[in-house]
């Protein structure tokens, strides 16, 4: 027997499934996701291969995101 929809659990299976889920949770309900890092390195890719070259992007500090209902 298959369970609704709004008592089902999707299986988030990357990072940004997951800071979406969790945006549409919150939205609304006057939430605020805070998000720490610590001299983190992210190695973003210029495409996809073996031969993308890749960009160094370094995070210290903070991003807070605040939600709320429209008026």
């Amino acid at each position: 027997m298959s369970q609704p929809p709004e008592e089902r659990v999707d299986e988030t299976t990357t990072w940004p499934e997951l800071a979406i889920g969790l945006y549409d949770r919150l939205t609304g309900r006057g939430a605020e996701i805070t998000y720490e890092f610590e001299d983190m390195s992210v190695e973003v890719p210029s495409g996809t291969g073996p031969d993308a070259e890749h960009a160094t992007w370094r995070v210290d500090g903070t991003v807070r995101i605040t939600t709320r209902e429209r008026e």
